[in-house]
């Protein structure tokens, strides 16, 4: 089964200032993101503004993210949910559509318990072929519920596709235990771009990277200087990477992103209600802020 490696870029959904999908953004940013050398995409997440997204809606998005990707690099599409029932829909429709794999968050908002949760992926899994693999999604800050090493070993135990976590939470303790399950044959993507570096050097395959949507090229050059063994050049970019994701505030607000990505020549597109757009003072001064960062090559 596939596993997610590397740079693995958490996308925007790009919207029109009325509020639909923008397909044909989409499909730019998916041609942005490969030429720019990730690894892998990850639509519909919290960077993509899931939660904004109807279910319909997101078919499309996966469906021309799938499409425009044609296999030159590997694609997970984010399936989970406000319900069970939406996540199971959209974790068929993934498969369907020829995705690589899914992620699936962590039930959202309200608070669920450890068996909960368990059930939760277990019945998720279950809808799947054994082959089709399946990276659960710890994100507590952001979903209220966090998802523990025991419970993450249950489930992996009960469930063969579910190979791997994205773990947003900069907690190293954890993702420790999270690297010994299944007898150390278990993939752990870090969700925080800052810990990227030392994350490889812990055992992680790789980020799943929102900052990266705007700039690949500092993460990817991370990911080269790490795999030729050239530590020193490693950390440097990792420092540089962090100003990025300074600047462009990590993620709290996507609108940097899309502002970001536009002064790149890159449309993203806009917020959708109740987020708002930066005001053009904002860019401005994000603008400013972005010519004063330094080159990574």
């Amino acid at each position: 089964m596939k596993r997610l490696f590397g740079v693995t870029t958490a996308m925007v959904t790009p919207f029109t200032l009325d509020g639909q999908v923008d397909l044909k953004k989409v499909e730019q940013l998916t041609e942005f993101l490969i030429g720019n050398g990730v690894h892998g995409l990850f639509p519909l997440g919290t960077t993509g503004e899931m939660i904004r997204l109807s279910v319909a809606e997101r078919k499309q998005v996966a469906e021309t993210v799938i499409r425009t990707a044609a296999g030159r690099v590997t694609v997970f599409i984010h399936a989970g949910a406000a319900t069970l029932a939406d996540t199971v829909e959209l974790a068929l429709h993934a498969h369907a559509a020829g995705a690589d794999g899914i992620g699936v968050v962590t039930p959202f908002f309200l608070g669920a318990s450890d068996l909960e949760l368990e059930r939760y992926y277990v019945t998720v899994a279950s809808t799947l072929p054994d082959d089709f693999p399946i990276y659960l999604y710890n994100i507590p800050q952001c979903a209220a519920n966090d998802l523990k090493t025991e419970v993450a070993e249950r489930v992996q135990a009960a469930c063969s596709n579910v190979v791997g976590i994205k773990y947003s939470y900069p907690d190293f303790l954890r993702t420790n235990e999270y690297l010994s399950i299944n007898g150390g044959n278990f993939s752990v993507m870090q969700g925080a771009d800052r810990l990227f570096l030392p994350a490889l050097a812990m055992g992680c395959d790789g980020v799943i990277s929102g900052v990266s949507c705007v700039y690949p090229e500092p993460f990817v050059a991370v990911y080269n200087a790490y795999m030729n063994k050239d530590l020193e050049r490693a950390r440097e970019l990792q420092r540089i990477a962090i100003r990025y994701c300074e600047v462009l505030k990590s993620g709290s607000n996507m609108s940097y992103f899309k502002e970001a990505l536009k002064l790149r020549g890159i449309d993203a597109g806009f917020m959708r209600a109740p987020q708002l757009d930066l005001d053009k003072a904002e860019v401005r001064e994000l603008e400013r802020k972005l010519s004063e960062l330094p080159a990574w090559s």
